[in-house]
């Protein structure tokens, strides 16, 4: 993670990024707390030191993210972005570690379809997809299969998606105490930053920290 040119360490830089993507924290709540420990920085400097560093970190816990399990839970749930309702789509696995998720605008087939790509490429086929009723889901594993000549299964059982349906609590915890997004890459960059911190509140990174902490500031080497 480049810091060349910024005004501030290495070391602040991660605290105050951690702060903002652990914790149910307004940018002005996170400013306030460096000036506690010390450190004069104002609330949009943060905020954009989430924006340009969240990609890298991002980048780095796909390299180190430990495998998951081949039976999956795939569902949508929705942020609001500048008053529009958008989709996030997230899959974890059947014990709740996080596949992969993606904030698109609009839901629609086409981004279910997107979404199964993205997790797919990043992780490999899974043995069988849980979904709720949802025709769009079903419809992208449908096409999926047919274009890749695979054989995922899907599974629609209510009950079976409750553990994804309980994981979505975490990400939408941790942007409930902000003034909202103003724009959509905005949006996805903080929410994938919490999504990142979210998995090592799971374990799911390979030789991580002794903290969670240690471990966030190891995916910026």
């Amino acid at each position: 993670m480049n810091t060349k040119g910024h005004c501030y360490p290495k070391s602040i830089i991660l605290q105050a990024v951690y702060l903002k993507l652990r914790f149910t924290l307004s940018y002005r709540d996170v400013e306030k707390i460096m000036k506690m420990r010390g450190v004069q920085v104002d609330h949009v400097t943060i905020q954009r030191w989430v924006y340009k560093f969240t990609p890298f970190i991002e980048l780095q816990m796909k390299k180190r993210k430990l495998r998951v399990g081949t039976s999956w839970r795939m569902d949508e749930t929705y942020i609001e972005v500048k008053g529009q309702w958008c989709s996030l789509y997230r899959a974890v696995d059947k014990l709740g570690n996080t596949v992969d998720f993606l904030l698109t605008k609009r839901r629609q087939r086409i981004s279910s379809q997107s979404f199964l790509i993205k997790a797919i490429n990043n992780n490999y086929k899974p043995r069988v997809i849980t979904i709720d009723k949802s025709g769009s889901n079903t419809g992208a594993i449908k096409i999926y299969n047919k274009r890749s000549f695979s054989k995922i299964k899907i599974r629609q059982f209510k009950y079976l998606n409750n553990i994804i349906e309980q994981d979505h609590r975490f990400i939408k915890w941790g942007i409930q105490n902000g003034l909202g997004f103003k724009n959509f890459e905005s949006a996805k960059r903080t929410i994938n930053g919490i999504e990142i911190v979210h998995m090592l509140r799971k374990n799911q990174m390979i030789n991580p920290g002794i903290t969670m902490f240690k471990s966030f500031c190891k995916l910026s080497v």
